[in-house]
């Protein structure tokens, strides 16, 4: 739960994050062609491998890569000293490019989880309160508590669904 609260700490740290991912994932390529420029074909390679990263460690939905296309016009825009071919500076830059929208959809969702659940939890904690048998023993548990457990109770939810997809 503290890597997924640590998306709201803000830009640096998710750019030191990207950093991290993109030159790992630049080094794995660049040895496999001998080269310290990523070709296009090279290049859609790394992209493939930071979108299964990004797949496996972020919360949320399946992200699909972009298509060749998209990574092609992508590269152009990257490429700043137009020799056809992507060095590790010009690579973060890209992932960092392709990647923002990515980032906006995991942080809504979080946003929505972590407020909406412990709203739900409170709602749901008043509505017991005649229950007979239940109603008492929530009404025991603080609300602090009951609200914790609940929102990580959707969130089990929410990545058991996930696996599932």
């Amino acid at each position: 739960m503290g890597q997924s609260l640590g998306i709201f700490q803000g830009r640096q740290r998710r750019e030191r994050h990207i950093k991290v991912i993109t030159d790992r994932v630049f080094k794995r390529v660049k040895n496999q062609s001998g080269k310290d420029t990523l070709s296009f074909e090279d290049l859609y390679i790394a992209v493939l491998l930071v979108y299964n990263d990004i797949n496996k460690r972020l919360p949320g939905p399946h992200f699909d890569p972009p298509s060749k296309d998209q990574v092609r016009t992508m590269m152009q825009e990257c490429d700043v000293n137009f020799d056809g071919e992507i060095d590790n500076e010009e690579f973060v830059k890209f992932i960092l490019k392709l990647t923002s929208d990515t980032f906006v959809l995991v942080s809504q969702g979080l946003l929505v989880t972590l407020i909406v659940a412990p709203t739900v939890a409170m709602a749901t904690k008043k509505a017991t309160e005649g229950v007979p048998g239940v109603g008492k023993v929530l009404q025991k548990v603080p609300n602090s508590i009951y609200a914790s457990l609940v929102t990580l109770a959707i969130v089990w939810f929410q990545t058991s669904v996930q696996d599932y997809d």
